[in-house]
């Protein structure tokens, strides 16, 4: 028996056969070519067949994991269409008489090579898109079939060096079991859509491909982050047993759908949804959703080469409001920009666009967009239980601003005729750390907070989630992150303002004894994750919490935090 370590990605338990996913090979000459029509014929029906297969995949992602998972095929599929990339290709087909193969991948690597290069994290990614979709094109021009993870139909675990986010999304349930990869992270994109299809997952293991072997037998731990291969006879047999008792958790965990979210000493609090489309409304209801606490408007944006209309806007708010029958529904106004570009809108680049034009600084630069998304928003209010929440709020003076165009538009609607109602709350995202530590002053003009943990941890830690090489600093059981939440938290309940939780921090098994005992009233994540979250806070004691945040904000060291918590919830 061999035994890797990685990091624990997606929780669960699998034990199957190894499957190596090996990427084809796709190499090419460089020759030189007479009819540059015909070629230029060849690379447009390379790059038609390649967006169809990215159209499907996209689609499928969508059914499967839900709109926010499917973003990133947005990106691909814009890199595909994209003049900037493309027309150089051509330009260099008809002036140098050059087969398609090598133009493609001779202009795709000077971006590629320009990007690796930049210091910026985003761009960085940026260039392994161009890379993922430049050898699904070539992959076309070759001939040579592209690897089909959902061709698999044995159960397996998947070992790969990295898995794409079209791999992921194409794997069937049904027989991938779970997957293993050299790289990545617990935030890397692979990981959140192996949680999102409840499939264990070890990641950042290093060598998982050079020591297992296809046919392989491997248990995957995904709670411990460990890899077996070839386990011994006992090895399996006591996998097996924990397989089987997870089973039955997770059976148990849905006699909670209908029930309400209460700690073991009477308190009772909020379990809501992430989503991105009206399509998702069918994972939260099916596991006891008890609100949508971010609603992602940015997808209604992206995938197109124009501007939302007000009535397309409209449709998809009063789907979700209708489809809630009268429970909170939190919509988060267009958060665009950092890793979302809208082509059409031809934004100027930025060297650090996390820290650039986006979310509502966008929206009040460009308020003729931001009004129709209001308007949309009030008219869609009578159906439902509305609240609109403002990303990325760095001052007051934002907020106020935002707040301004609200009111107007809400009196046009008024003096049109338009029935509205007047019980719209008016909130923040708090994901920026000035908005945290101001947060006593926020909180007496917010009707409430929902904290945006994935960046204000990278934003108070200085460290992008998304670097392998400082994924360490993604700390959510950092001190300095809990006291930042305890100052929103205890500023909102000052001024008689609840307060929301939407980053991924609000699933986790040991931040929610933090956050019950630091006084958080909602939280809101992936629809999957709702039943087990119920289950955790149902065994929890208020009061006990409390003690134990009390303690946790005093202490020096994330370790420290993680121990004290593994203390209550393990006894």
């Amino acid at each position: 028996m061999d035994i890797i370590n990685g990091i624990a990605a997606s929780h669960g338990i699998a034990i199957a056969k190894a499957y190596q996913l090996s990427e084809p090979k796709l190499s090419f000459e460089k020759t030189i070519i007479e009819d540059v029509d015909r070629e230029i014929n060849r690379l447009e029906e390379a790059l038609t067949t390649s967006q169809g297969e990215l159209e499907a995949i996209r689609n499928h992602a969508q059914v499967q994991l839900g709109a926010d998972n499917a973003a990133i095929f947005e990106a691909h599929l814009l890199v595909l269409r994209d003049p900037e990339l493309i027309s150089p290709v051509k330009d260099k087909i008809k002036n140098e008489f050059v087969n398609a193969e090598f133009a493609l991948d001779e202009t795709a690597n000077v971006f590629i090579k320009m990007f690796e290069q930049m210091d910026n994290e985003y761009m960085k990614e940026r260039a392994a898109d161009i890379r993922d979709v430049t050898k699904r094109v070539l992959s076309h021009l070759l001939g040579v079939e592209m690897v089909n993870p959902s061709m698999i139909d044995e159960e397996v675990i998947i070992i790969a060096e990295d898995l794409t986010p079209s791999d992921t999304a194409q794997l069937n349930r049904k027989f991938v079991k779970g997957f293993t990869t050299n790289i990545g992270g617990r935030t890397s994109h692979s990981a959140i859509m192996s949680r999102s299809l409840e499939i264990p997952a070890v990641v950042g293991t290093k060598e998982a491909t050079e020591r297992i072997k296809n046919g392989d037998l491997v248990i995957v731990d995904g709670f411990k982050g460990i890899v077996y291969i070839n386990p011994t006879i006992e090895t399996i047999s006591d996998y097996k047993e924990q397989l089987r008792k997870f089973e039955e958790q997770k059976m148990e965990w849905t006699k909670l759908i209908k029930e309400k979210t209460v700690t073991s000493d009477g308190h009772t609090f909020e379990v809501a949804a992430n989503i991105g489309t009206p399509d998702d409304l069918v994972g939260v209801i099916s596991n006891g959703g008890e609100g949508i606490g971010l609603y992602r408007t940015e997808f209604l944006y992206m995938g197109r080469d124009k501007l939302p209309s007000e009535q397309e806007q409209f449709e998809s708010y009063k789907a979700v409001l209708e489809g809630m029958e009268g429970k909170p529904v939190v919509v988060r106004t267009l958060d665009v920009g950092g890793d979302k570009e809208l082509p059409y809108l031809k934004l100027q680049k930025e060297m650090n666009p996390f820290l650039g034009l986006r979310a509502i600084r966008l929206c009040l630069k460009e308020d003729d967009i931001f009004r129709t998304q209001l308007r949309a928003l009030i008219r869609a209010s009578s159906f439902g239980n509305l609240k609109i929440m403002f990303p990325m709020i760095a001052t007051i003076e934002e907020f106020r601003q935002a707040k301004a165009i609200f009111e107007e538009e809400k009196n046009k609607l008024i003096t049109e005729n338009i029935f509205i109602t007047d019980k719209i709350e008016l909130g923040i995202m708090v994901e920026i750390p000035s908005t945290a530590i101001l947060a006593d002053q926020f909180a007496k003009e917010v009707d409430f907070f929902s904290i945006g943990t994935n960046d204000l941890i990278q934003y108070s830690l200085a460290a992008d989630r998304m670097n392998e090489n400082v994924s360490y600093l993604y700390q959510p059981y950092n001190p300095a992150i809990l006291r930042l939440v305890k100052l929103v938290i205890d500023a909102a309940h000052k001024e008689g303002k609840w307060v929301g939780m939407c980053g991924e921090m609000a699933s986790e098994e040991l931040a929610i004894p933090l956050l019950i005992g630091l006084g958080l009233d909602e939280f809101s994540m992936s629809a999957t994750s709702i039943l087990k979250a119920r289950a955790l806070i149902r065994q929890l004691n208020k009061s006990e919490m409390e003690d134990l945040a009390n303690a946790a904000i005093q202490m020096s060291t994330v370790k420290e935090v993680v121990q004290a918590v593994k203390s209550i919830i393990t006894d």
